[in-house]
């Protein structure tokens, strides 16, 4: 029988289990403990792992199978999207508030039961962007900060955590010039982790978990952080 494996909080350099020994219900859950270190996240994101959990729980990682994913030249731009691209009043930046961005996307409102973001990762995934690793995309209207999402980006990898929208169509105006960005970077896929109905109608699909840690293998590696992004 799977079981979750213990990770020690103290040594950010034990190595997780096999992917393989994840388990199917909840499915891909395969350890928990550890830390949130730059350490230990690098080597999650590389093995097709990452950290989610809730206020009062240890640290969850995941790993589920299948995985969700959007090659950046498959993004499904409608014609109502494609309308607000060029003539919506949005301005794209990247990487000038990030804090601002998780910041948001963590807040889900009065009616919410809580949120995943909790301070720990906050301050996990700002220290990742101080270091060059996690990027923001930030939709801007009239000076205010309407929508956007953030990121890990590792070799020709660039993996998804989270967005959020105060103004119709500002986070798939982010999400468009982000995959425009990733072209133009020659990355080879976004990795959405779980499977939503709003990613799926926008050009994301499945793939099994052995052919996305090959896609692993052969595009998240080093070198790392390039700086701040920007759109050319």
């Amino acid at each position: 029988m799977k079981q979750i494996v213990w990770l020690d909080e103290h040594d950010p350099n034990t190595a997780f289990p096999p992917v393989e020994q994840a388990l199917t219900e909840p499915d891909g859950l395969l350890a928990a403990g550890g830390d949130l270190s730059i350490a230990r996240l690098l080597q999650a994101y590389r093995r097709g792992i990452f950290p989610w959990y809730s206020t009062g729980q240890p640290i969850l990682w995941w790993s589920p199978d299948p995985r969700a994913v959007l090659y950046p030249a498959e993004l499904k731009v409608s014609r109502s999207l494609a309308k607000t691209l060029r003539n919506g009043g949005f301005e794209v930046r990247f990487d000038t508030s990030f804090a601002k961005v998780i910041d948001a996307c963590s807040d889900r409102g009065p009616k919410s039961e809580g949120t995943w973001i909790v301070p720990e990762m906050r301050q996990a995934y700002c220290a990742l962007h101080e270091h060059g690793y996690a990027h923001s995309v930030e939709t801007w209207r009239d000076g205010e900060l309407v929508g956007g999402l953030y990121g890990v980006a590792l070799g020709r990898i660039f993996f998804g955590e989270s967005m959020f929208t105060r103004a119709r169509d500002a986070s798939k105006v982010a999400l468009a010039r982000l995959c425009e960005l990733l072209v133009q970077r020659d990355f080879a896929v976004i990795d959405c982790q779980m499977v939503t109905a709003h990613l799926m109608s926008m050009g994301a699909r499945t793939v099994p978990r052995t052919e996305f840690t090959s896609l692993l293998e052969r595009h998240a590696q080093p070198p790392d952080p390039t700086g701040r992004w920007v759109l050319a």
